[in-house]
């Protein structure tokens, strides 16, 4: 399954053969294996796993400068934990995977080369429950395990070639600026778009095929993807502005009946849906959605009169809700009290050190954490160095980030975190080697090394930190060499 939601026409098309999205669901039998025809390549003449997981890189820090990816880490630890969880059960797995979280309000989810997955909120508030989210990511996965990206690359290269690299560079582009991304894809797409239609029927048979049967594995519910296809068609049928995708990629009664049979021939399964699930699900809504799509009362209401998950969810809602709106005592009372009876959960640690922080009282948040039974956790390091910092002891934040990012090089929060740290202290070059690695993961590469150029000309020459800084510099240009090939013509 997978969403193009976009609004025009020819970015969906595009994005359909470029970044592969997930909904188009073919019509197909239940497999019981992932033993599928090869779909007339391998796509190894083209391009290796090697170049893939290159391009990958690539694209990511151009996706980091250009979308507004959810830097959360307590999101972006739960997507990562459930997509991981689904990777383990697929077969054909040549890379590692990576998977994001963009703050979007339109249905939406694609895959990219190295393993990449990118998935957009507003799945949180269309999904019911995790079942259906994971059918989503499980799709996702298959086209990356298939190559489908490569396999589109040497299919075009054959019979219509196609500005590869400026035309995904610009699709991530639009998922940040729609009109600037339409302004560069006007020219690529030109004659091209009935081959592209013709190709992803393809890709998407063999991915809806293949993801059905790893959710089933990974132990989810299979119904759940035709339950959501479900959902589509219903909003589709009793809406006066039925979901774009829909407008692009038609949902007829067979495609439905198809994802029903596959998912009829395996085994029934009741599947509850993690707490994690429904934290998650509040948070972005409350967080990270925007206009009519926020969190609101009716959902935490419906949340209230559900199972015990739900409930504590919707407790959990009330007082992001109010964090939010800066009720900082407010959301205290809700958080104490489910603290207190759970110590070690990670959602109730990150929201009361926010709550401590924005009523000035960042202590007690060091306190908190210091002494958590769960400090090792990232997130909790993350939350440990923040309060750290908010409570001028930044030496103590520096501590804690050294050992992270040296863990995590390319989460950029450790980074931002580590540079602020610095700057407190004084230590300007560590503050300029750090904010140069932040750079270098958003795709922005000449700036990072202007910044370690700083950070070299400010220590003793001939030092050992000289020498460090020199040598990432040399790495970062090499790095530039390679990504050259990509940029756009």
């Amino acid at each position: 399954m997978g969403f193009c939601m976009i609004n025009r026409w020819k970015y969906c098309a595009l994005a359909s053969l470029i970044l592969l999205p997930a909904l188009a669901l073919s019509p197909a039998k239940a497999d019981v294996s992932d033993n599928l025809p090869d779909i007339g390549t391998t796509a190894g003449s083209t391009l290796s796993v090697n170049q893939e997981l290159a391009m990958g890189d690539f694209y990511v820090r151009q996706l980091r400068a250009s979308a507004p990816l959810i830097n959360d880490p307590l999101l972006n630890d739960y997507i990562n934990q459930l997509g991981q969880r689904l990777v383990a059960h697929a077969w054909s797995v040549k890379t590692p995977f990576h998977f994001f979280l963009v703050s979007n309000d339109e249905l939406n989810a694609f895959a990219f080369f190295g393993g990449n997955v990118v998935l957009h909120s507003a799945l949180f508030r269309y999904t019911d429950n995790e079942s259906q989210l994971a059918s989503v990511m499980a799709h996702e996965i298959s086209h990356v395990t298939q190559r489908h990206l490569a396999r589109a690359m040497e299919d075009q290269q054959r019979n219509a070639p196609l500005t590869w690299v400026g035309a995904l560079g610009s699709i991530l582009l639009a998922m940040a600026n729609p009109q600037a991304g339409m302004a560069a894809l006007s020219g690529t797409l030109a004659g091209a778009q009935q081959g592209i239609i013709s190709f992803t029927q393809q890709n998407e048979q063999e991915a809806d095929r293949i993801g059905i049967q790893v959710l089933q594995r990974a132990g989810f519910d299979p119904q759940a993807m035709p339950d959501f296809l479900q959902k589509l068609a219903d909003q589709s049928r009793f809406s006066s502005k039925p979901p774009e995708i829909l407008l692009t990629h038609p949902l007829p009664d067979s495609r439905l009946s198809d994802a029903r049979n596959r998912a009829s021939q395996m085994k029934p399964v009741v599947v509850q849906s993690s707490q994690d699930f429904y934290m998650a699900k509040v948070r972005v809504l409350g967080m990270y959605a925007t206009g009519r799509n926020q969190l609101n009362d009716d959902l935490l209401d419906k949340l209230s009169k559900g199972n015990t998950r739900e409930q504590t969810a919707a407790q959990y809602g009330k007082a992001v809700q109010f964090l939010q709106a800066k009720s900082y005592d407010n959301a205290r009372k809700i958080i104490a009290p489910l603290l207190a009876a759970h110590p070690d959960n990670v959602w109730y640690l990150d929201l009361m050190t926010d709550i401590d922080i924005g009523l000035k009282q960042p202590q007690r948040a060091v306190a908190l954490l210091a002494n958590s039974k769960v400090k090792a956790s990232p997130v909790i390091q993350l939350n440990l160095a923040n309060a750290y910092v908010e409570a001028k002891q930044p030496a103590n934040a520096s501590k804690i980030l050294y050992r992270y990012t040296w863990a995590n090089k390319d989460d950029p929060n450790g980074w931002d975190l580590l540079a602020q740290a610095s700057a407190d202290q004084g230590l300007t070059d560590e503050e300029e080697a750090a904010r140069a690695e932040s750079l270098a993961l958003n795709g922005q590469l000449d700036q990072a090394i202007r910044s370690l150029s700083d950070a070299s000309a400010a220590v003793t020459l001939g030092s050992l930190k000289q020498a460090r800084y020199d040598a990432r510099i040399d790495q970062l240009r090499a790095l530039q060499q390679r990504f050259r090939q990509y940029q756009k013509k």
